[in-house]
C-alpha cells in the first residue's frame, strides 16, 4: 500500500518576491558586487567543522593555510587579507555541518563561495557518515553553486559531509589552488529522529506524559528557524497487519504536530507536511525486538519554506 501523504494548511504570507519572503532566518550573501545568493536557512546553513585538511603542493603562502576560515558565514573582503583557506595545488578540504545537514532538493543545493582573483576548479564529494563518499558535482571557481541532480545523487538522504579537491589548474601563486570562504548547504535541513517507545505507548497514539518533554526539546532546536516546512514521518515495525500499521503511523503522526505545532505557536510561519509509511521503510531486519524497537519511530524533518520553491518554479 503506498503511504498516505497528508497537508496541513498553516499561515503563510508572502511578502514581495517569493525567493525573498522569509524573514529573519533566511539571507542573503554577497558573491559579487553585482550578485547575491540566498539561503532559506540563514547561517546555520554552514559547514562549521573541519575534519581533516591536507595541503597540495606546490602550497601558497603560510598566511593563506588557517582551515579555520574556511568555515561558517563568508568574510572575505580583499585579497591580502587571509579570511579564506587556499588548499594548495591538489589539496584537499573535508567539513562537517553539525547543527544542520543537506539534501538534494529542487534547485541549487550547495554554494561553495570561491574567491581571489583566479578561478579555480574543484571537485566536490559528499557523505552521510564521513566514511562512504560519493561524487557530488565540479566547481569551476568564481559564482560555484552546485544541483545535485546533475551527479544523479539520492533524493531523501540528507548528508552531513562535504569534500574539496583542487583540480590543479592554477598552481603558481600566492594562493595556490582553490581559495575557499565559505562552504554553504542552500538545500540546508535539520533531521531529528525520536524512538517511538519514547513517545507512546505499545499500539497507542496518544502521546505519553514522557513524550512531552522530549517534544519540548525538539522544538527549541527546530525554533532555530522561524519559517520552515516541517515532515513528520511514522514509522512502525511490522507486527500487525499493514493497513493497521499504516493508520498508526498516520494517527502518531497527527499527535506530534498537534504537540508541536502549540509549542511553535499557531500563528508561526511554519507548514506542516505528514507522510504515514508504517512498517515499509524498516532501518533494520524486523527479526528481533532489539530491531523492531529501532524500526519503531518518528523522524522529524525541518525544510527550507514552500514559498522559497514555488519562487523558484516561477523564475523557471
Amino acid at each position: 500500500m503506498k503511504p498516505t501523504i497528508v497537508y496541513i494548511a498553516c499561515f503563510v504570507f508572502l511578502l514581495g518576491s517569493p525567493l525573498l519572503a522569509q524573514k529573519g532566518t533566511g539571507k542573503m550573501y554577497r558573491i559579487d558586487r553585482y550578485e547575491s545568493i540566498y539561503l532559506p536557512l540563514g547561517k546555520i546553513s554552514f559547514a562549521d567543522t573541519i575534519i581533516q585538511f591536507r595541503l597540495g603542493d606546490p602550497g601558497p603562502l603560510e598566511k593563506y593555510t588557517d582551515s579555520q576560515q574556511c568555515l561558517h558565514e563568508p568574510n572575505y573582503t580583499y585579497y591580502k587579507n587571509p579570511d579564506f583557506l587556499s588548499l594548495g595545488c591538489g589539496g584537499t578540504v573535508t567539513v562537517g555541518f553539525t547543527d544542520n545537514g543537506f539534501m538534494n532538493l529542487p534547485g541549487k543545493d550547495i554554494y561553495i563561495f570561491e574567491v581571489g582573483p583566479s578561478r579555480e576548479a574543484a571537485k566536490v564529494e559528499i557523505s552521510q557518515d564521513g566514511i562512504e563518499w560519493i561524487y557530488g558535482g565540479k566547481i569551476s571557481g568564481g559564482k560555484s553553486s552546485i544541483d545535485l541532480s546533475d551527479a544523479n545523487v539520492p533524493a531523501e538522504v540528507v548528508y552531513y559531509y562535504l569534500r574539496v579537491t583542487d583540480l590543479k589548474e592554477v598552481c603558481k601563486s600566492k594562493s595556490a589552488g582553490a581559495d575557499i570562504d565559505a562552504i554553504g548547504a542552500i538545500n540546508s535541513v535539520i533531521k531529528l529522529t525520536i524512538n517511538a517507545d519514547v513517545l507512546f505507548d505499545v499500539a497507542e497514539f496518544k502521546l505519553k506524559e514522557s513524550a512531552f518533554k522530549t517534544l519540548d526539546s525538539l522544538s527549541k532546536t527546530i525554533q532555530q528557524v522561524d519559517k520552515a516546512t516541517i515532515l513528520i514521518e511514522g514509522h512502525t515495525d511490522d507486527d500487525g497487519s499493514d493497513e493497521y500499521n499504516l493508520n498508526l503511523s498516520e494517527s502518531r503522526c497527527y499527535s506530534v504536530v498537534d504537540r508541536i505545532r502549540a509549542l511553535l505557536g499557531y500563528e508561526a510561519l511554519y507548514d506542516y507536511e505528514i507522510k504515514p509509511y508504517g512498517e515499509s521503510r524498516p532501518r533494520v531486519p524486523n527479526d528481533t525486538p532489539e530491531n523492531k524497537q529501532i524500526n519503531r519511530r518518528v523522524e522529524i524533518t525541518v525544510l527550507p519554506p514552500k514559498d522559497y520553491f514555488e519562487g523558484l518554479q516561477k523564475k523557471n
